[in-house]
């Protein structure tokens, strides 16, 4: 009789734990209306489907950036961010996480630098997908430089950085971040004034976070021009 009790309360508790991980993975930010209109491209942009995400197709040919969105945020929610990128010559890939969360895929980019010919990949990502790009980019080596949007890396990274966060973002550890800047020795630092951390993307507002004094589309446009000039000095 004790036994069984037992072995009930186990299976109560598997099916416990598994009903909050259900729950889990499908609580998360969604892409808002303003991210979808980007979901067919622009005149100057082609999206296509690859198989772990999307390739936004610009006008250049030499340099790609591969992104890793932020965690529990569907990744459609960055195509107007990449999408400013991509049409300033500089083609993007947006990669698609197994339950929105990047740390479940760290290797993804290999599946995109094995198949494409770019001259010069540069590694992205936002909030927890900007340190799991760092880790990336330190364990392989495979990138020119990183790109970090409100995130920060927990181990040494010898490539250039180029960190982006917004003056109103109350989600980025301040304190964490300013610890991590021993970790990167070529580091260029950019505050957008007026930004917050949910604007990076387009998902509606995060919790915790920082009301913005600016718009997405205000942050965005300065966050791509950022990204251009350190590609740009870069190589």
């Amino acid at each position: 009789m004790k036994k069984k009790i037992i072995l009930a309360l186990i299976a109560i508790l598997i099916i416990a734990v598994l009903a909050y991980g259900t729950y889990y993975v499908n609580d998360y930010y969604h892409a808002d209306e303003n991210a979808l209109k980007y979901i067919n491209g622009t005149d100057n942009v082609e999206i296509i489907k690859i198989n772990n995400g999307l390739f936004l197709d610009g006008p250049g040919n030499n340099t790609a950036l591969i992104f890793y969105p932020g965690a529990k945020v569907e990744y459609t929610s960055y195509l107007p961010l990449l999408t400013e990128i991509s049409e300033k010559n500089v083609d993007c890939f947006l990669v698609e996480m197994p339950f929105n969360l990047a740390i479940l895929d760290i290797s993804a980019a290999d599946r995109i630098i094995d198949n494409y010919n770019y001259t010069h990949y540069y590694m992205s990502g936002h909030s927890l997908g900007g340190s799991i790009a760092s880790q990336y980019v330190q364990d392989t080596g495979k990138s020119d430089g990183l790109i970090l949007f409100a995130a920060y890396p927990t181990d040494e990274v010898s490539k250039p950085v180029l960190s982006i966060y917004g003056s109103e973002d109350k989600v980025l550890n301040m304190e964490k971040y300013n610890e991590s800047k021993v970790f990167m020795k070529n580091l260029t630092e950019i505050i957008i004034k007026g930004g917050n951390h949910a604007q990076v993307g387009d998902y509606g507002i995060q919790s915790g976070d920082g009301v913005a004094k600016i718009n997405a589309l205000k942050q965005q446009e300065k966050s791509s021009n950022e990204v251009i000039n350190f590609i740009q000095k870069s190589q």
